[in-house]
């Protein structure tokens, strides 16, 4: 704790700084006087012999500055002193850590210092944790369980004075390059620059302008991307004519490309290395043992037998750190795989060195890829009706029906049991789907009868859509069957059969069902993920006027 005299409204006060803490904010404000002032951001207790008796009493080692006399004696005012962040002499007293934390306890403060980041992993404390906070820019890594503060000039001194003894790793690293920084180009100030890319975005390259760029931050989903300068927003035919429209009221030229991408490497085949290893099996039992679904072991299998098959050469158990970022960039790089299979072989790897060999937690020297955020492809109620009548097969035709009109993914179609059907009730139960969460959704009056009709001719015995064996039916199937329907349609839009379970919440927003509801149906855990069909809804389009119709041309 550091005290120092102050000018706060015309008035001398004493400046009481120190870290976050109740205990001692609990004996400032029985200072009679006591104020907290959100320009010093301290807390100040009157300029007084008994306001300083008080605090001497109370904080025997506090640091006075010197501009303030312990008589208590008026000084001429001086100006405010702007001191630096404290650091306590000890760390504050906290309640004792529950059982399950002394573990992680013992293993102290691990500090990595990784070019402009310092990464720290330390076990729950909250008098620590508040410290960090006092850091700019410091924020939490919930995906490596540690905490990331920039590595500004100072900082590392603070955390090291701060940690001291408890501090059991220490280790600088220079910053690991991913990817090659794209050929520069010029454009004139009257110009914007559109290019779309294979990640499903649209990159938006333009001089400053103000009145553009607080149009562009008026879209779904835009991100400013501060390294490369450049605004970039979904991709979608109807945000790029936007755009292009905006561009021509401001009398910008608009230019569009497509950004091109050469073909990565393929994945290692089992021919193309000696002894080709298969995963191991103590990885897959504890991937059955913490209950993962059979889809996640499966991608978790695949992603870790490529892994083990770069390094053919090297027992697993021998493969290092470097290594393991070597493999990472590799994918980046030669393979050229999409962020979402990048984070998978991260998160496979980890699994194995973590949870089967049971090691520390660990962080590997590079950053994740952002997540991409797409607009998914809707269907309209027209395409959905063309669709099925397109479909002439019964068992194909009910199937797509119970997934358009409930909602569903492609798995929870195939694990429907015929006693998940509630006919009186008009619902579908799902059970132990996605994040292994049960929840009941609608069962439309049409799929009712159609199922009826479906089951008199099928007369499925367990699951309600059985294969040829009476075993559950391929989601491979279905998405074959979905594509040849897709043509017969002539619906010539990109489409999934995941294209159906968006395009059901689509219509449900237009036709005015609130959004908490199609959260609940759709089996959501937050409301942000169910947000993303406001921006593509066309609800209320038909009140908005483009600005081109407002020029007099």
């Amino acid at each position: 704790m550091r005290i120092s005299k102050i000018m706060h409204k015309n008035e001398e006060r004493i400046k009481v700084e120190f870290l976050v803490n109740e205990a001692i904010t609990r004996k400032i404000k029985e200072i009679e006087g006591a104020k907290w002032s959100a320009t010093h951001k301290a807390w100040h207790v009157p300029y007084s012999k008994s306001a300083f008796a008080h605090l001497k009493k109370a904080f025997p080692d506090m640091e006075i500055i010197p501009t303030l006399k312990e008589e208590g004696n008026p000084t001429q005012p001086t100006a405010k002193i702007e001191a630096p962040r404290p650091l306590p002499k000890e760390p504050a007293e906290v309640a004792p850590l529950p059982q399950k934390d002394q573990n992680r306890l013992e293993k102290g403060v691990r500090i990595q210092v990784i070019g402009r980041k310092i990464v720290m992993a330390l076990p729950k404390n909250q008098t620590d944790t508040q410290f960090i906070l006092s850091l700019r820019y410091a924020r939490w890594d919930k995906q490596n369980f540690s905490w990331i503060v920039p590595n500004y000039p100072g900082n590392l001194n603070l955390i090291k004075e701060y940690f001291k003894d408890r501090i059991t790793l220490f280790e600088e690293h220079p910053d690991i390059p991913i990817g090659k920084e794209e050929n520069s180009r010029s454009i004139r100030n009257t110009e914007v620059l559109a290019i779309k890319t294979p990640g499903g975005r649209l990159k938006l390259i333009f001089a400053y302008n103000k009145e553009l760029a607080s149009e562009i931050r008026k879209m779904p989903l835009y991100s400013w991307d501060a390294k490369n300068k450049w605004y970039t927003i979904p991709w979608s035919e109807t945000l790029n004519e936007k755009v292009k429209n905006i561009c021509l009221h401001f009398r910008l030229t608009y230019l569009f490309e497509e950004e091109t991408t050469t073909k990565g490497k393929p994945r290692i085949a089992s021919t193309s290395v000696p002894n080709y290893r298969k995963c191991p099996d103590s990885y897959v039992l504890k991937l059955r043992e913490l209950r993962y679904s059979e889809n996640t072991i499966r991608t978790y299998q695949n992603s870790f037998a490529e892994f083990i098959n770069y390094y053919f050469k090297n027992d697993i158990d021998s493969i290092d750190e470097p290594m393991i970022i070597q493999y990472v960039r590799y994918l980046v790089t030669e393979r050229k795989v999409s962020g979402s299979y990048q984070n998978t072989a991260i998160n496979a790897i980890k699994f194995y060195y973590e949870r089967v060999l049971g090691g520390q937690r660990k962080f590997y020297f590079i950053d994740r890829p952002l997540e991409e955020k797409k607009l998914p492809v809707v269907l309209s109620m027209p395409e959905v009706t063309a669709l099925i009548k397109a479909t002439e097969n019964l068992k194909h035709k009910t199937i797509l029906t119970v997934i358009y009109s409930a909602g569903l993914r492609v798995s929870e179609a195939i694990n429907l049991k015929i006693s998940d059907i509630d006919s009186d009730r008009k619902q579908i139960r799902i059970s132990q789907s996605k994040g292994k969460k049960d929840r009941y959704t609608l069962l439309s009056t049409k799929t009712l009868v159609l199922l009826r009709e479906y089951f008199k001719a099928y007369k499925p015995k367990n699951y309600l859509f059985e294969g040829m064996n009476g075993d559950q039916y391929s989601s491979r199937s279905i998405q074959t069957f979905f594509h040849e329907s897709l043509r017969k349609a002539k619906v010539t839009k990109k489409a999934t059969v995941h294209t159906l379970r968006h395009s059901f919440a689509t219509h449900l927003l237009e036709n005015g069902t609130d959004l908490r509801y199609i959260q609940s149906l759709l089996g959501h855990e937050s409301s942000k993920t169910t947000e993303i069909y406001t921006h593509i809804t066309t609800r209320g389009f038909d009140q908005i006027k483009s600005p081109l119709d407002l020029l007099d041309i």
